[in-house]
Formats: structure tokens, sequence, C-alpha cells
């Protein structure tokens, strides 16, 4: 099942474990089965504290569990965990092992001092780079505190599953069989919304901090590189963010980002929260920003300052403000959408197109990014129809010649969405109206994916700030807003081109110019 160089590395891995542990196999007489089998042997002859034991009881076959001998497991893997999630499991042998987690002591502790039981269900795909970071936090969370269990679930091989929970986007987590959450969520993220307290506790700490000379509004590339030149300085330096990564953590290849070759998302912002962290920078995340008060409006002692309100309520302080919140998937806006996204409306071909698998879909928007997502599922569902609003498409050549070279993808133009149908539990079809002829026209199928670009996140800065009709940041040639002492970096800005590289040396830009303001200001240090 492994091969020869990834035994070696696992087994170095392996080395680490500090107690026995025992897999628990359920397995049925299917060909996955053989292979999970095949798999768990290996794992079990890299070490001599593992021990493989085939007597499982799951329901869910073919299946396996980690645990301690002679406790009943918490972690289970409804699948074959390789692709995205092998270092989940790697993360599980060695957590159920005894070695320690890389986390703060404070969320361990939080974890350990949970109330109730928690039994977690994750349907993933093995093609998405979003639900590792799920299903290893539950993972921790059932190491760490014995009222939780957590199971990933194959949504691919356990189809049946998936079409009666009518679960149409990865992950999808259910608690107790209730859904709980869709899309990523970080460890953070979960503990925030089954410790109730969690929310006023961190407003509290947060409202305790002193006032930034920098604060920085974002963690995407620009956020970072502004976070960095700013610590780079000497200054007091802050970065709030949504998310760490930001719209990054969303892109599978990245080729054009100079000096390395090949990258993919979530791995770039790992290295930019790195590298963020490699200096003195009180890096907040999970945290959104409601409002930008500008100095008569901040509340606190200190004139001059900037402030920044949090959707928990608390607000931080500074001397100048960078704005890099970055952007999100642009949505159609016609009937339906909202209320069968997640239940067929989709945005992300490389999580969500396994779901999808001998099926028909949509792919809404005929630039770079709408015909590699149809080429992409082409080669996993029944059919795709690409919808293109002009009388062309405009993604590359190369792109358009592979496109229309595959047997099962029908290419229509000049189509304007006006409606995205169901029957109510999920997707069925999509109405669009010729352009041309201005007949209405109604395509049956399962799903949908939006690839028509991206919206800036402006909106609550829209009193604030001077915006584009776009919604973009309007920023001069040093990244000045129209606000003195803030500046703004990115995709959330009127900079062209969005691009990663371009983001970032806008945001080493705004950081220098924020510095610049400081030093001719006379703000004390």
């Amino acid at each position: 099942m492994l091969d020869a160089n990834i035994k070696a590395q696992l087994k170095a891995y392996l080395e680490k474990l500090q107690r026995p542990i025992e897999l628990v196999a359920s397995f049925d007489d299917s060909l996955k089965a053989q292979e999970m089998r095949g798999l768990l042997v290996d794992i079990a002859e890299l070490s001599s504290k593992i021990s493989l034991r085939e007597n499982g009881s799951a329901t869910r076959r073919p299946s396996f569990a980690i645990g301690l001998p002679g406790e009943t497991p918490r972690i289970h893997f409804a699948g074959i965990p390789m692709g995205h999630e092998f270092t989940s499991l790697v993360l599980a042998l060695l957590q159920t092992g005894g070695h320690p987690p890389k986390v703060e002591q404070s969320v361990i502790e939080q974890i350990k001092a949970l109330p109730g039981n928690f039994k977690f269900e994750t349907y993933i795909s093995l093609t998405c780079h979003n639900c590792p970071d799920v299903v290893q936090a539950l993972n921790l969370m059932a190491v760490l505190n014995p009222n939780v269990s957590s199971t990933m679930i194959d949504g691919a091989m356990f189809q049946d599953e998936v079409n009666a929970r009518q679960i149409m986007a990865v992950p999808t987590t259910y608690l107790n069989d209730a859904e709980f959450g869709a899309g990523r969520m970080l460890i953070e993220e979960i503990l925030a919304k089954v410790d109730t307290g969690a929310a006023a506790r961190a407003a509290e700490e947060l409202g305790k901090k002193e006032t930034f000379d920098v604060l920085v509004v974002g963690g995407g590339p620009a956020g970072a590189a502004a976070a960095i030149y700013a610590a780079r300085k000497g200054i007091r330096t802050g970065v709030v963010a949504e998310r760490f990564g930001g719209q990054v953590m969303d892109t599978m290849t990245i080729e054009n980002f100079i000096s390395v070759k090949e990258t993919d998302g979530p791995k770039l912002a790992m290295a930019l929260e790195q590298h963020v962290k490699a200096y003195d920078v009180d890096v907040m995340n999970l945290q959104r920003a409601t409002k930008l008060l500008p100095a008569s409006d901040v509340g606190k002692p200190g004139g001059g300052l900037i402030g920044i309100e949090l959707e928990n309520g608390a607000r931080l302080q500074a001397r100048s403000v960078i704005l890099s919140t970055g952007a999100r998937w642009r949505e159609m806006g016609v009937p339906g959408e909202q209320e069968y996204k997640a239940k067929g409306v989709c945005f992300c071909p490389h999580c969500d197109g396994p779901l999808f698998k001998g099926k028909r879909v949509a792919v809404i928007g005929g630039g770079n990014s709408g015909v590699e997502a149809a080429i992409d599922l082409a080669g996993i569902v029944a059919h795709v129809s690409l919808l293109e609003f002009d009388g062309q498409l405009r993604a590359d050549a190369v792109l358009q010649k592979k496109l229309f070279s595959l047997p099962n993808v029908t290419v229509i133009t000049q189509a304007l969405t006006t409606e995205v149908t169901g029957d109510g539990q999920k997707v069925n079809g999509i109405t669009y109206q010729d352009r041309v002829s201005g007949d209405s026209r109604h395509v049956a199928l399962e799903g949908i994916f939006v690839q028509i670009g991206l919206l800036p996140n402006t909106d609550w800065l829209k009193s604030a700030v001077d915006l584009s009709k776009r919604g973009e940041i309007e920023i001069d040639a040093k990244g000045q807003t129209s606000l003195p002492g803030v500046f703004a970096a990115g995709d959330c800005t009127t900079v062209p081109y969005k691009q990663i590289i371009i983001a970032m040396g806008a945001g080493a830009t705004a950081s220098l110019s924020a510095f610049d303001h400081l030093i001719r200001s006379s703000a004390p240090a």
C-alpha cells in the first residue's frame, strides 16, 4: 500500500510514540477493504508500539479506529485517509501515542474542560485541502477529552450516506447527529461554537491590549507582508484576521509565485503565518472586524488614535492601520442561489467535485477559473455545462483547446443566469436567458460551480473610507486611503491585477508608508 519512501518517513515519525496504540479494523468483502487492510498492516509493521485487531464492530465498513489498548477508540476513519488526509492519519497516530500536539496550552485546557458528550462526524473528499483542518482539530479534541469522538467519512466511499443526508459540500460536520458546520474550521472556531463562554472571554482579553503602532486587518499575503515589514522596524505590530491565509487557503495550485516553481495555497498560508510569528507580532486570529473608528470615535484615552471594533464587541486601538481584508467569491445574485448554497451551489471544484461523481453539473464563468474548473470536473462527473455571459470565452487559448476536446462538456455562451432551481432540499437545475434570442431555457442538473471572480471584503468600510464603484478601497501610490493614518493593500483595493505577488508588494508599500506616517506625525514610540 505504502511505497518504500513513505514507509521510511512514517517509521521515523512513529519512533516518537510514547505509549502503545491499537488499530481496530471493521472490514467487509470489498476491494476497498483489502486496500485498507494493506495500509494498516504496513503501519503496524513499522512500530512495535502499534498492534492491529480486525474484529471491530463499526457499522460503517470498511473503516478503522485508533485508540489505546483496552479502551474504546475515539478516533475513526471511515475511508482510506490518503491524499490530503494522510497527515490527519499520521497526527492521529502520534497524538494517540502520547506525542504532544503543537497547540497553545490554553487551547488544550479548554478542550479538557469541555462539559458534555460530543460525537463528531465529518464528511470529506480526499481532494479537499480544507477538510484536513477540521478532521485534525476534531481528532485532537478526541485525544484530549474522553467525552469526544471524531469520525472522518470519505463521501466518495459512502455515497449512499452522503445522499441520504443530502450533503453537497465538504467538509460538512455533524455533532450528535445534527448538522454542526460546513466549510473549513480551525480548532479555535470549533471550540467557540461548543464553548458558549469562549467569545466573551476572548473579547475581554482583546479589550485589554495596549495601543499598537501598526495594526494590520487581514491575514492574507498583503497583511502578512505588511506585518513583517512593520515588525522589522521594531514597532508594536498586531494582526487581526478572520482567518490567517485568507483567499490563498482556497487556491490549489500556485505556479506564478516568483522563485517558487510550484506550491499550493494551504502550504503558502502556513509559510506566511510561520514567517509572521518569527517576529514580535501579536496575531489575533479568527476575529472579524466590523467597524473602523476615526480618532474622535475611539472612546479610549490617547488622542489621535484609530480604532477597530470586532464582531465580539472588543475594541483595538492603533496609531496607524493597514486594511488588507482581501476578497471573497463573487456570487451570481439570482433567486435560489442562497437557498441552495452548499446544497448544490458550490465555489470550490477541487473540494466538492468528488461528491458529484457521475452527476450533471454546470460551471458559471468562462474565464481561466471557470474553464479550469470545467476541465477538472469533466474527469469526475457525467456532464458539464459551462455558461458564459459574453459571446466568447475569456480563458487562455491553451485551456480553451483542452476544454473543447472533452466529449462530456457543453459550452453555452451569451447566457444570462436567472435562477437556481431545486426541490426544496437540493439543486435540480439552472435557468438562463439566451441573450441573443431572449428565450428562457432550463438545464437539469445536480450541481452548480460558480467561478465569476471576486468581491472585495469592504462592506464594513462603506462610511469610513472612500470606495470605488466596485467597492474597492481607493488608495494612492503609497497605499494611503482617504482617512489619514489608514492605509490599505491587496485585493480589497483599487490596485490592478489581483495577484499574490502584487498583494505582497502592496503590503510592504503600505507598511513602509505607515511607518513614514508615524515618523512625520511625531507619534510617541
